[in-house]
C-alpha cells in the first residue's frame, strides 16, 4: 500500500507538470501552389520558404506548429477576418494592414530572361533597352511595370502572353520569343524542371535586367488579444530567422531549388 502511495506521489506532480508545459499548438498557412517558393508536392508542403520555416519551427519547442497549404486567396480572407494566426509569403502591402510584417525572410526579383544572342550587348535598363523585341509574360499577370505597359501599347514593345512558366519558356527556348519577364527564382527553378526532363540543354538562356523586388514575409495576425501566445512566438521566430540568414543557411536552400 505504501509502494502504491509512493507511485501516485510521484506520478501526479509529473502528470500536471507535462499538461502546465505542453507546447502551444499552432496552425501556420501557407500559398500552396506558388512554386519553387511555397506549393504542395505528392500532398505535402515544400519549396523555399517552406524549408526555411521548417527548420526554424523544429527549434522552437514551446510550440507544436503545423504547416497548411491553402489557396493564396482563402489565406488573405482568413487573416483579414482575424480567423488566421499567420500566413506565408505575403508581400508588404499597405491594403493588407490586418497583418504584421516584422522581418523579411528573402528578396524576391523580377527579371528578364532571354536568348544568350538577344545579351550579346549589355540591355541593364528596363525597359527602354528591351525595345523592338517580343517580350513574353505569363497571362494576366502584371510584371513589367507602368512604362513596360505604355511601351506595349505604343507598339514599342511586343507583349506575347502564355499560361505558365514552363510554356513560355519553351517558347523562349524554340526562338518564338526574344526574353520571358517573371519571377527570377521561379525561371530559374522551371528551366532546371525543364533541364531534367530533356527540354532544355542547361544553356542558351542568360538573366537580363532587374525589374523590380520585393520582399517575401511570414505575415501575422495583429489580434494579440485572440492570440495570447503571440509576441512569444514572434521573439522565438525572429531569433532563429536571423540565425539561418548570418549562417547562410537560407542560401543553401534557394541553391537545392535553383542548381
Amino acid at each position: 500500500m505504501r509502494k502504491f502511495l509512493l507511485t501516485l506521489s510521484i506520478g501526479f506532480p509529473l502528470l500536471f507538470s507535462s499538461n502546465l508545459y505542453a507546447a502551444q499548438s499552432v496552425k501556420v498557412m501557407a500559398d500552396e501552389a506558388y512554386p519553387p517558393y511555397s506549393y504542395k508536392q505528392d500532398g505535402k508542403m515544400t519549396g523555399i520558404y517552406t524549408d526555411v520555416l521548417s527548420v526554424i519551427f523544429a527549434k522552437m519547442t514551446d510550440f507544436n506548429i503545423k504547416i497548411e497549404g491553402i489557396p493564396w486567396k482563402r489565406g488573405l480572407k482568413s487573416m483579414e477576418a482575424g480567423d488566421g494566426f499567420a500566413l506565408y509569403p505575403p508581400y508588404k502591402r499597405e491594403d493588407r494592414p490586418y497583418m504584421d510584417y516584422t522581418a523579411p525572410i528573402l528578396a524576391e526579383e523580377s527579371a528578364a530572361y532571354c536568348d544568350e544572342k538577344i545579351l550579346s550587348k549589355a540591355r541593364p535598363k528596363w525597359p527602354e533597352d528591351y525595345y523592338n523585341l517580343r517580350i513574353g509574360n505569363n497571362s494576366g499577370f502584371a510584371v513589367g511595370g507602368a512604362v513596360f505597359d505604355r511601351a506595349v501599347q505604343d507598339g514599342l514593345i511586343k507583349l506575347s502572353e502564355a499560361k505558365g512558366n514552363a510554356k513560355n519558356l519553351l517558347k523562349l527556348i524554340n526562338g518564338r520569343i526574344d526574353c520571358y519577364i517573371n519571377d527570377a527564382l521561379s525561371i530559374e527553378w522551371e528551366l532546371n524542371q525543364l533541364k531534367q526532363k530533356g527540354k532544355y540543354k542547361g544553356s542558351g538562356i542568360v538573366r537580363g535586367a532587374t525589374i523590380s523586388g520585393e520582399f517575401g514575409y511570414l505575415g501575422f495576425t495583429k489580434k494579440a488579444d485572440k492570440y495570447t501566445y503571440l509576441e512569444k512566438f514572434k521573439e522565438q521566430y525572429h531569433k532563429y530567422l536571423d540565425e539561418m540568414k548570418t549562417n547562410g543557411e537560407i542560401d543553401k536552400i534557394i541553391k537545392k531549388y535553383t542548381q
